[in-house]
């Protein structure tokens, strides 16, 4: 191809993209008001009015092209191309659309704009019987492909999931988490605007195991034992400000809580089927939820937030 023909190429190419980027939206934008207005009937005459249009402006952009494009050598051929690059070019664009719905990043919204065209460049590129501009429209089609299809979604995904993460540390003071017990596992937990609740059950289903534990702000500078106790219950607050409530239960089980401060928190424990050593190791490992773990919860969906 001689510099000539590279150079009819490149403005040809360029020509094709600067039309349809500014048809293309303005079409859009077209049916967009009129369906918002009048429903969708009354974006039908929209687009039997700007398909042509828009086609017409393809079949005038490919007019400088008959010299490098085969096909828009005479008019009914330049015709047959203009449908051809519009038909692809608009498959390419709701391409773009559905992976801009999925919240693949596209950039800002003059980028956007100017991606509107990209898809019918590449597909008049495919239609230039040149060795070099049809394997970069297939390079170009294959990058698009990966990001709209792959790369993008998975950034997609992890924005939310940072966004997601980011809504949970709005109480950071709250979230602290302690290990399991040896035969249970952390089955739930639930996030509220003034607590943080997470539910331990048995590893083995025939097996009944439960432990609450709940972060909440202070009520008071050190945990005191209410007034008023119920029949059956005892509390105590031992000299390191822990106190420990013991609740009677039928059958001579009991009921075990242990509350404690915890930086600014203020952490309690309950189960009638764990001890009160085993509560007491509970409360030792506390520490605060990190990311990795608050994922984890996330993606095995065993959190959720209360507003």
């Amino acid at each position: 191809m001689t510099s000539g023909r590279r150079a009819l190429t490149a403005l040809h190419l360029f020509l094709v993209w600067a039309v349809m980027a500014a048809a293309v939206p303005m079409l859009g934008f077209g049916l967009v008001v009129t369906a918002w207005g009048g429903g969708a009937g009354a974006a039908v005459p929209v687009l039997l009015l700007g398909v042509p249009l828009t086609v017409g402006l393809l079949f005038t952009a490919g007019t400088p092209a008959r010299t490098v494009v085969p096909l828009c050598g005479s008019v009914p051929q330049r015709l047959g191309w203009a449908v051809s690059v519009f038909v692809l070019g608009t498959l390419g664009v709701l391409a773009g659309l559905a992976a801009y719905g999925g919240d693949v990043d596209l950039g800002s919204a003059s980028t956007r704009i100017a991606l509107t065209g990209a898809p019918y460049a590449v597909a008049a590129a495919f239609f230039v019987p040149n060795r070099w501009v049809r394997p970069g429209a297939v390079t170009i089609l294959a990058a698009a492909v990966v990001y709209g299809g792959f790369v993008g979604p998975a950034q997609a995904q992890q924005r939310r999931q940072a966004a997601e993460i980011a809504r949970y540390r709005e109480h950071a003071e709250l979230l602290y988490l302690g290990a399991a017990p040896p035969g249970m596992q952390l089955s739930r937990a639930e996030a509220g605007p003034a607590y943080f609740s997470v539910d331990y059950h048995g590893v083995r289903q025939d097996v009944f195991a439960y432990v609450a534990l709940t972060v909440r702000p202070p009520f008071t500078p050190t945990p005191r034992c209410p007034d008023l106790l119920d029949k059956g219950v005892t509390c105590a607050v031992d000299p390191h400000g822990e106190m420990r409530m013991v609740r009677g239960l039928p059958g001579g089980e009991h009921a075990v809580t242990l509350i404690r401060h915890y930086r600014k928190a203020e952490v309690e424990v309950t189960s009638q089927t764990l001890d009160e050593p085993g509560l007491r190791r509970l409360l030792n490992t506390l520490h605060p939820l990190s990311d990795e773990e608050l994922g984890k919860l996330m993606r095995e969906k065993k959190i959720e937030r209360r507003l």
